[in-house]
């Protein structure tokens, strides 16, 4: 295959694209019901079940981090499962597929984690923290990394199914839709398993908690089903963008590797992810403290404080994907984003200076605000730097960036809090020192993403899948 082959078999098979139905509203909300199900599971594995065993159960916040750590100690594997659904089909899906197998199996393991708790409690009870105790901590680590394996078995080949399904000028639309339905899960998770958990007592904790985690997973598995079928078979693009449709073999998992290195945009935008995912979330460990200890809020009022800017984001995804990247375009948004980002934490800054706590609240919906400008610009560029061979292996390492960067800024937000601690006396000034920092971070992802070129991206993801094909590449 010639270098330019990929894209005149696109040509070729332009007629057939134009005739497949464009994907509408009603569909892309379908769609977001998957992401609403994540957040709601994330809820109920991160939020729940880690509070259950810190406090109902007193098991060590060590060995409790050290357990859920596993979910994202195996984000590598996304890469792998993204190029599994680019190459092989299950269930006749090349997504779909990926997306039912992997959902039935972690709404499963979300209860056999649970049993396993219940079994490390009563070994730690009756026992101790001996060695059989130990094992137990160990299976439970097994399991969480077990589910964190079906998390990006969804996870990854449903982000490839949007890149499927879409094209550029209504990609943004679909992003807003499917990433503000993820924040909506996240509420409805926390308002349906506080519901359930009305009332419970230590008599009542096992009952409630297991029927907690049938109940949900399963509501979960559902949603997932009702979102995507007949989605692939009716708007996926796919056989018509790849070389497949004229009869090559699937590239191998080394092969789309090489594709995966092929171009400097890749490491370009990859570097930018990751920046501006630790701009945005190192302050996720000491909000709440901040509001506390500098101005002097109560825990109910600190807590109240996460509506603020989850209302704020989920406002301007929507508004981003449908008004503010048609009109500046991908890579201007996303450097708006993470102007007003930076902007946010020097008035965050400033209400802990005067005080004000109204002046913190208004902060935090700019900065919900801005993070969903950010997020929603920078995800549909996400969707538009893959290419119709690789797209699950390039969304499977866009993914891979997000979950790395997420498990370093919640574990630097409280070092560098301590840190700040040593440096100055004053609690504003340690506090601010991770702000200050936030917004280096972000200011740095503007200077990275002035870097970034899809169209350079593609012409040397195309020349690589072109020479690959020719077994030039070695």
């Amino acid at each position: 295959m010639a270098i330019g082959d990929l894209s005149n078999s696109q040509q070729t098979h332009a007629g057939s694209v134009e005739q497949l139905p464009r994907i509408n509203l009603f569909t892309m909300f379908r769609l977001g019901l998957v992401q609403m199900g994540l957040g709601i599971m994330a809820i109920l594995m991160l939020g729940v079940l880690n509070r259950i065993m810190i406090q109902e159960l007193a098991i060590p916040a060590t060995i409790v981090g050290g357990c859920l750590a596993m979910y994202q100690f195996v984000a590598p594997a996304r890469i792998w499962f993204g190029q599994m659904s680019d190459s092989r089909s299950i269930l006749g899906y090349h997504r779909t597929g990926y997306v039912w197998v992997g959902s039935a199996l972690f709404a499963t393991l979300a209860f056999v984690a649970v049993q396993v708790v219940w079994q490390l409690n009563r070994s730690a009870a009756t026992v101790g923290w001996s060695g059989a105790t130990y094992g137990w901590v160990a299976f439970l680590a097994f399991i969480f990394a077990l589910y964190g394996l079906c998390i990006s078995s969804t996870a990854t080949p449903f982000f490839a199914l949007m890149v499927d399904v879409s094209d550029e000028d209504n990609r943004g639309k679909l992003v807003g839709i499917v990433w503000s339905m993820l924040t909506i899960g996240i509420g409805l998770g926390a308002g349906i398993s506080s519901g359930l958990l009305r009332g419970i007592t230590p008599e009542t904790l096992e009952q409630i908690i297991n029927r907690l985690f049938l109940v949900i997973p399963a509501l979960v598995f559902t949603l997932v089903i009702l979102a995507t079928f007949g989605v692939e078979k009716k708007y996926s693009r796919f056989r018509y963008r790849t070389r497949r449709s004229q009869g090559d073999d699937p590239l191998t998992l080394r092969a789309a590797l090489k594709v995966l290195t092929a171009s400097r945009q890749t490491g370009f935008f990859f570097s930018y992810l990751v920046l501006l995912i630790l701009g945005m979330f190192m302050q996720q460990p000491i909000l709440e403290p901040y509001a506390g200890e500098v101005i002097g809020m109560t825990v109910a009022e600190s807590t109240f404080l996460n509506i603020f800017w989850s209302l704020g984001s989920l406002v301007s995804l929507g508004l981003t994907g449908f008004l503010i990247v048609p009109r500046l375009g991908k890579k201007p948004t996303a450097k708006l984003g993470c102007l007003l980002i930076a902007g946010s934490f020097v008035l965050i800054v400033l209400a802990g200076f005067t005080g004000m706590p109204n002046l913190l609240r208004v902060s935090l919906v700019l900065f919900g605000l801005a993070i969903g400008v950010a997020t929603g610009s920078s995800i549909s560029l996400m969707l538009d730097l893959t290419t119709a061979e690789t797209a699950g292996t390039f969304t499977g390492l866009w993914g891979l960036a997000q979950a790395f960067s997420q498990a370093i800024s919640t574990l630097s937000g409280g070092v560098m809090l301590d840190l700040g601690r040593q440096l100055f006396t004053t609690p504003v000034l340690a506090y601010g020192l991770v702000f200050g920092l936030e917004s280096i971070f972000v200011l740095l992802a503007i200077a990275l993403l002035r870097r970034v070129n899809v169209a350079e991206f593609r012409a040397n993801a195309q020349q690589a899948i072109a020479i690959v094909a020719n077994h030039d590449l070695s």
